[in-house]
């Protein structure tokens, strides 16, 4: 018997009925391409690093509200040697320890400077990683 020839609502059912089990198909299949693809992200944001100052302001010191200022500017800190680690940026933002090798002044200064970077500066994409929430 055909849609056509069914009795009235038989057919609608049935094609409600397909359209339910697609779209469950559909729902588990993004559900099980998605979860990798948050586990990747996760790894990532672990891997990447933030260098203070940008590269492309190196050689500036840093003030310790943040801002970066002319070499031998009183109160400032060099540049650090290495960039920073997102987990340990991570750690320093949300427990107050020091960034590795650094002391409390200089660790307070450059998270203060990572606090207040802008999209475009390097490092901006690793910071902002940090503030979204994880499920």
């Amino acid at each position: 018997m055909s849609d056509e020839q069914k009795p009235e609502g038989e057919g609608a059912r049935s094609g409600l009925g397909r359209r339910t089990l697609l779209l469950g198909a559909a729902g588990a299949s993004a559900v099980v391409s998605i979860r990798p693809a948050l586990a990747n992200t996760a790894a990532s944001v672990s891997l990447c690093e933030i260098p203070v100052p940008d590269p492309g302001r190196a050689g500036s010191y840093v003030a310790p509200n943040g801002d970066l200022v002319p070499p031998g500017t009183r109160g400032a800190h060099l540049a650090a040697r290495r960039p920073f680690k997102a987990a340990d940026v991570k750690r320093a933002l949300n427990n107050g320890v020091n960034l590795p090798g650094t002391t409390s002044d200089q660790s307070r200064a450059y998270t203060n400077y990572i606090r207040r970077l802008q999209s475009g500066t390097s490092g901006f994409t690793c910071f902002a990683s940090l503030q979204m929430p994880r499920g």
